[in-house]
């Protein structure tokens, strides 16, 4: 690694501001047209190495899908369709297409028969910030629901993926986030990425906030993390690391009182809000979280659901709620080597905001009673971890590195797409 690298890694990782490259550049080139030329030169490698593995993951995904035939024989919505394209928006993705064609209407419908519902499902489980930018996508384009939902996660991975770039650039260097870039389009769960789903979306948010923070952008990274709350509900983790992190600048007045003390007040009021808003609407104040509960079964047990789900997983007994063989097996081996990615990324010495949202994110992942397979799916949004392997790869030789990302760029069309799809519930 070069020294202007270890430079910045330091400071990033002590907490010290930190000058992004683009701003160094910035500084040499003076003019528009030169500080875009920088910037290309900054992203464009990443973004480009990211957007090949992810060509060829989806490629591969797509022949299976016609190999199989599975999907012309599933219920439409339900990993079915017309065409092997038409799965990307199945599932979540007919919740977000109804959503942006029809909007909301918060309901509590009890339903009566079923052992793991008690209440109809309702759109207002989806939280707004997806659906409305494909509204706003639809506007302008006259695409319809479908393709606004694929044209908004794209372009949403590929701002997730100049973020993860950047924040492992101030870590490890230029090929520390070259190799990040590329790590996240080939983790598991990344088959959504590219799909009728808010993931890459929200990803994208979390990790410009999170440089925000890195680069002591104070209210940037609070107006971020408000943003990000109107898109999940696992927000919560990027609002816990931008707050403490705030507050951590607060009390040793690093960067004055103003700037933090506002990130800390701003980030909590859009998932608040849209909470608030479904109870409202709904005639009570706890209705989203029994609409997750009710009709998703989806709730906080800490971590009982998983346990006793790995316990079956590996003595070979299915008979569990909602068991997929292969993505469980799936989980099981990312939960295998979760131990491992977290002892590289505490190599890379990242900063505590880099922590504590990883920490939260894990923790949220696996504290709650869900569809275990999709696990690789929940912890997507954990992004340092693929950044502090990206940092130990980081003097790998460039050959080496390719023959080494060659088989997961195939492979991916199949553990991160197909078996997600169609061998699972996404």
């Amino acid at each position: 690694m070069s020294t202007a690298s270890s430079t910045a890694s330091s400071s990033a990782g002590s907490g010290a501001p930190v000058a992004p490259a683009a701003e160094r550049s910035e500084g040499r080139t003076g003019s528009a047209p030169g500080r875009l030329r920088g910037l290309v030169d900054r992203f464009a490698p990443a973004l480009g190495a990211y957007a090949l593995v992810k060509a060829i993951g989806l490629a591969v995904f797509l022949m299976l899908l016609e190999h199989t035939g599975d999907y012309l024989r599933k219920q439409t919505g339900r990993g079915g369709g017309v065409h092997a394209w038409d799965v990307l928006g199945t599932w979540d993705g007919v919740w977000y297409q109804r959503i942006a064609e029809n909007g909301y209407d918060p309901k509590l419908i009890p339903l009566h028969g079923f052992p793991l519902a008690t209440y109809y499902e309702n759109s207002s489980a989806f939280f707004p910030l997806y659906p409305w930018l494909m509204r706003l996508v639809g506007a302008v384009t006259g695409l319809g629901p479908y393709g606004c939902g694929i044209v908004v996660s794209v372009a949403a991975s590929l701002v997730a993926a100049a973020g993860i770039f950047a924040i492992a650039e101030l870590l490890g260097g230029f090929r520390a986030g070259v190799i990040a870039a590329v790590v996240w389009g080939l983790f598991p769960g990344s088959g959504v990425e590219w799909a009728v789903y808010s993931d890459s979306l929200f990803v994208a948010l979390s990790a410009w906030a999170c440089y925000c923070v890195m680069t002591r952008r104070w209210p940037a990274a609070g107006l971020l993390a408000l943003v990000a709350g109107l898109n999940r509900p696992t927000a919560a983790a990027l609002i816990a690391a931008v707050s403490i992190a705030a507050l951590v600048a607060l009390v040793r007045r690093t960067d004055g009182v103003a700037r933090p003390l506002t990130a800390m007040l701003i980030t909590p009021w859009g998932l608040v809000g849209y909470v608030a808003w479904v109870g409202w609407r709904m005639g009570d104040w706890g209705g989203y979280f029994k609409l997750q509960r009710g009709a998703w079964n989806r709730y906080f047990d800490f971590g009982a659901s998983t346990v006793r789900t790995v316990l079956d997983v590996i003595t070979g007994h299915w008979s569990f709620w909602q068991s997929n063989p292969v993505p469980d097996l799936i989980a099981i081996a990312l939960l295998i080597a979760l131990p491992g990615l977290l002892v590289l990324l505490w190599r890379a010495r990242p900063p505590l905001v880099l922590w504590v949202y990883t920490a939260m994110t894990v923790f949220l992942a696996l504290s709650s009673n869900q569809i275990f397979g999709n696990i690789s799916r929940y912890l997507l949004p954990a992004f340092p971890l693929f950044i502090g392997l990206a940092v130990a790869l980081r003097r790998v030789r460039t050959s080496s590195l390719i023959g080494l990302f060659a088989m997961p760029a195939v492979a991916a069309g199949w553990y991160a797409g197909y078996a997600l799809f169609e061998l699972g519930i996404p």
